[in-house]
């Protein structure tokens, strides 16, 4: 940050991969929470999953570049179901704790105008902690039949209680959802500070679609199902696979079959027992989780933030081409 004090206070930033909003402030950057989105039709892309070339744009004060004009090859696989939209209206992840958490950026080096005819900073070194490795993709997704369905998803490794708190676990779901074609907006099955655990999911989706793992297999007949008080059983015999397609039950990868959730048998936040906010894993702090080989969700168990647990994902809503 040797040169942040280059960007005059003020100025606005957005980044145009991530379609965030940034404002220069005394001693750092605030995100600015942008309203809904709304497509415009005909554009083409609703149903791709597409990078652009990273870029910030200055609002006034110094010209940003505009990079490199190769066009894009795409590498990640699109969701292959007929008819099921490639459509969210909802940002990568959640943004309700930006206006009372001050910490609400990441760890990140300066950010400042780019000198003239210089090549713009990837978006990567701009967030250092969310740059992604090269691997090879993962196979894709593919919901052969066209009937609602929200999907329920673990995390491809287990994570302590320390997640940067709610944003860095819906970005982790945002980032392995993409990668194996899933575009609908994904979110941590966790409760936050601002946010109770069962309003994740879109009103008019909570009584009517289906919860289902990557295979599509029913867990649970639909989203208030969960929070009836009874810690959410699921199916017998319906597995709970991690977005590369390993059932957590039983891999080892997963050597402990606990999982976080922050939340009473409804589903509300439990304050004192969410590790605090999921930025820690001390061991003296605590985290509500659930023993899934009980064969439950909500089950009401304290443990240590330090222990390594399952975290799952949810598909926060289901959209039709029809609302588009």
């Amino acid at each position: 940050m040797s040169r942040a004090h280059e960007v005059p206070e003020g100025q606005l930033l957005f980044i145009q991969d991530r379609e965030e909003l940034y404002i220069r402030v005394h001693n750092g950057f605030r995100r600015i929470l942008l309203e809904e989105r709304i497509s415009i039709p005909g554009s083409g892309l609703d149903n791709e999953v597409y990078e652009r070339s990273s870029s910030i744009h200055y609002s006034h004060g110094g010209t940003a570049s505009s990079g490199s004009h190769r066009p894009f090859q795409p590498h990640l696989p699109v969701h292959a179901r007929p008819e099921y939209n490639a459509y969210s209206t909802a940002k990568p992840w959640r943004g309700d704790e930006s206006v009372v958490d001050p910490h609400h950026l990441p760890e990140q080096p300066a950010v400042h105008p780019p000198r003239q005819g210089a090549q713009q900073e990837s978006l990567d070194h701009f967030f250092p902690n969310n740059r992604q490795t090269e691997t090879a993709p993962l196979a894709v997704h593919t919901h052969h039949d066209f009937q609602p369905a929200l999907h329920l998803i673990a995390l491809n490794t287990p994570q302590s209680g320390s997640m940067r708190g709610i944003r860095g676990a819906d970005f982790q779901c945002f980032q392995q959802a993409r990668q194996v074609g899933l575009s609908g907006t994904f979110r941590a099955f966790l409760s936050s500070r601002l946010q109770d655990l069962y309003s994740i999911v879109r009103r008019a989706d909570r009584s009517t679609v289906p919860i289902v793992n990557l295979r599509d297999e029913v867990l649970f007949n639909n989203w208030e199902n969960l929070f009836s008080g009874s810690e959410a059983p699921f199916r017998t015999g319906v597995r709970i696979l991690s977005f590369d397609g390993r059932d957590v039950l039983r891999d080892s990868a997963w050597p402990q079959k606990y999982m976080w959730h922050g939340s009473d048998s409804k589903g509300r936040r439990l304050t004192e027992s969410y590790c605090e906010t999921w930025r820690t894993d001390d061991t003296v702090v605590t985290g509500q989780a659930s023993s899934l080989a009980s064969g439950k969700l909500l089950e009401q168990k304290s443990n240590s933030c330090r222990n390594a647990f399952i975290v799952l994902c949810i598909e926060n809503s289901f959209m039709t081409s029809s609302k588009k």
